[in-house]
């Protein structure tokens, strides 16, 4: 079989990579990447929710083996954790890097050469955590990685809070996306990420994102290549609306989606704020979440092994 190729190394043989950076660092300039829409200068290092100026702000990067079973393969999902937030759930599990914004900056050229460290460590694929907010500084990073030699698959791994218009910046660029369909009901989407379009937002999102990579595709080792690979955090008392996701899912995305419906949701940051959200969810609420998805249709679930929290 042929060795695969990322997108990425085509659309910069065209030249459209350059296009791309300067298109997105445009952007910035009276900020509307995200649908915050904060419009600050941040070229000029101004910030708005997200908390980032020019630069990107990187809280950790490592090879992570707790990711979905066809990132991680032998040595681990090349991980690359970015500070800040458009979304700002007032349960994330990393609070002190998504609302805090704790983490070093990085210039284009370190950025690149983290990527490249992460394939020599043997990464199948760079990992992007929280990317939504610094996709210029992600693409000029990009064009530095090539140089250097990258040349495994890129994971847009985003709460799902993403417009259009940026992502369709980002076609030929990631070969993987990796977004968590949060909620389906706005009253909830405000009650806990003061983001009421969030659920039309994501649909949208997800529509463009499967119309540019598909299904996940593995390779003959049972990593992915290509693809869109979904994730769904469980919430206490049904908040997530988990039936809804799964339906549209099945009906507008593909019902041959490839989904992780995750068990590890605990009370972080602000939770207690929300008496719903004080406990860890039981094994009862995951196994009806699972059994939501195969009575609408999906049934590629991620195999990990379920860890439950009791607190």
């Amino acid at each position: 079989m042929a060795s695969f190729i990322p997108a990425y190394i085509e659309t910069r043989k065209r030249g459209l990579l350059k296009e791309k950076i300067e298109q997105a660092y445009n952007i910035l300039k009276a900020c509307t990447l995200c649908p915050r829409e904060c419009g600050v200068d941040r070229l000029s290092d101004k910030k708005g929710i997200c908390q980032t100026g020019r630069r990107a702000i990187v809280a950790s990067y490592n090879p992570h083996f707790g990711e979905e079973s066809p990132l991680v393969g032998r040595h681990g999902s090349g991980t690359i954790f970015f500070s800040g937030c458009n979304l700002m759930c007032i349960f994330c599990q990393n609070y002190e890097i998504s609302h805090k914004a704790e983490g070093e900056e990085l210039s284009s050229e370190e950025l690149a050469r983290v990527m490249v460290l992460l394939q020599n460590t043997g990464c199948p694929n760079i990992n992007f955590v929280t990317p939504t907010h610094v996709v210029p500084q992600i693409l000029a990073a990009l064009d530095k990685a090539i140089e250097l030699g990258l040349r495994v698959p890129l994971v847009y791994n985003t709460g799902g809070y993403d417009k259009v218009e940026t992502l369709a910046i980002l076609e030929g660029v990631f070969d993987i996306y990796m977004p968590d369909f949060k909620y389906w009901d706005s009253e909830v989407a405000k009650k806990l990420s003061n983001a009421p379009d969030y659920p039309e937002v994501a649909r949208e999102a997800f529509k463009e994102m499967h119309r540019q990579v598909g299904d996940l595709i593995l390779n003959e080792e049972g990593i992915a290549q290509r693809g869109l690979l979904i994730r769904h955090l469980v919430l206490p008392e049904g908040l997530a609306g988990t039936r809804q996701v799964m339906r549209f899912l099945a009906r507008w995305i593909s019902p041959n989606s490839y989904v992780n419906i995750m068990a590890q949701y605990r009370p972080c940051g602000r939770a207690f704020e929300v008496p719903a959200l004080s406990r860890t969810i039981t094994e009862e609420e995951y196994e009806e979440a699972i059994r939501m998805a195969h009575e609408e249709g999906i049934n590629r679930l991620d195999q990990r092994k379920r860890v439950f929290l009791f607190l």
